[in-house]
């Protein structure tokens, strides 16, 4: 039995096991999930039309109906604009009818749609969007975190650098929220491990030419060069680098939120041997490589990132609570999503925090050689895996006003 068979099976049995209950509340008869991110801009690769597809498949997967009831998708390009992704957000919700929303927008922008989706209490579910105030201090019952955050990217990428002896860093960041908070993490993180950030410069979102940054970071003699950006940013900023031949000249340029499209821009040659913590790798086990062949088939053959899977997971648990639930009202099916453990190919009992926190682990990657790889998209050696409460920030230090902290 393949992947999607087994998906099909185990929804047709959830199905089933509904009907003693009373006839399933939905609204409209209708279950729509909006997604909501960069469909053609700078953070089109990292997310964009390839999440669409995971979330897709998630539907199929489901069997397309959720307590007899069809699934319905609406996808819309936020342009990297808050005005007009809060603008579609509130359509959505006030005339679209839609019944939750997921996003890989920029981190300003899922704040505000956050802020929509919890006045009308619509579960908001962030496959791509790092801002670690999403569970944090603009937390929302509402709000679940499905990949990776401002918190996750620089604990595990700093901490993988300092074991491999690195003491001196110089940070290149996007001038945003996003860049600012990775930046402000990271150094707390290289601190705490005994490096020192020798300097730091930031740099336009949509940048084209790194070459005056990338000279500075070069001057500072740091050990390693850290970007602290994504997309189409990060793609210009490591192929100038290799063009630079930094490494060569005895410098590490990595990144705080490294993704398998990432390692296919610098090439083998220039990211052998990196190391860094990664939720999610395609060909790490049978489940994921079949799933991910599955996605390449439909994606001009381009594996997926951790943020495309994420989506995924995020529409398929969403289902799977809407069908538990017997019902699409928002509350309802986030309290049992919260109550559920993440079952799917690539998550095996992963449990959700009261913040919204998918509690998820890492894997230690390193990239492997031209020589070890054996084909497209073969750039990863997988190691230990690392737990959730290593990598994820802990309740105790929250600032989400409804969790209870431990004491």
């Amino acid at each position: 039995m393949n992947a999607k068979q087994l998906f099909a099976k185990t929804a047709a049995a959830g199905l089933a096991a509904m009907g003693g209950l009373a006839q399933a509340q939905v609204s409209d008869d209708v279950v729509r999930i909006g997604y909501l991110a960069d469909q053609s801009g700078p953070y089109a690769s990292n997310g964009g039309p390839g999440s669409a597809l995971a979330i897709r498949m998630a539907i199929e997967d489901f069997g397309g109906k959720v307590n007899g009831k069809p699934v319905e998708l609406i996808v819309a390009d936020d342009q990297n604009k808050p005005d007009i992704g809060t603008s579609i957000a509130r359509r959505w919700i006030d005339t679209d009818k839609v019944d939750a929303i997921i996003t890989g927008s920029a981190s300003s922008i899922a704040l505000g749609v956050s802020n929509l989706a919890r006045q009308a209490r619509k579960p908001f579910m962030a496959a791509g969007t790092a801002t670690g105030d999403l569970t944090g201090k603009a937390c929302s019952p509402m709000n679940f975190q499905f990949v990776i955050d401002t918190y996750f990217m620089p604990k595990s990428s700093i901490q993988a650098l300092l074991r491999q002896g690195v003491k001196t860093f110089y940070f290149i960041a996007v001038d945003y929220a996003f860049g600012n908070m990775l930046a402000t993490e990271s150094a707390r993180f290289v601190e705490a491990g005994g490096g020192k950030v020798v300097g730091s410069v930031k740099h336009p979102l949509g940048t084209t030419d790194f070459s005056s940054f990338l000279l500075q970071a070069q001057a500072s003699k740091a050990q390693a060069i850290v970007l602290m950006n994504s997309g189409e940013d990060l793609t210009n900023a490591l192929k100038q680098a290799r063009e630079y031949q930094i490494k060569e000249q005895g410098q590490i340029v990595t990144s705080t939120g490294m993704t398998i499209n990432a390692a296919h821009a610098m090439g083998l040659e220039v990211a052998q041997g990196l190391r860094f913590v990664d939720p999610f790798y395609w060909d790490r086990d049978e489940a994921s490589r079949a799933w991910s062949q599955r996605f390449m088939a439909r994606h001009k053959g381009v594996a997926p990132n951790y943020l495309q899977a994420g989506a995924y997971s995020a529409a398929l648990h969403y289902l799977k609570a809407v069908a538990a639930a017997a019902t699409d009202d928002g509350p309802k099916v986030v309290a049992t999503m919260k109550s559920t453990p993440v079952n799917d190919f690539q998550m095996k009992n992963v449990s959700i925090r009261e913040d919204g926190q998918v509690m998820r682990p890492g894997h230690v990657v390193q990239i492997k050689s031209p020589g070890e790889s054996r084909g497209a998209y073969d750039y990863y050696k997988v190691g230990a895996e690392i737990p959730a409460v290593e990598v994820w920030r802990p309740l105790s230090e929250s600032q989400c006003d409804f969790v209870q902290k431990p004491k």
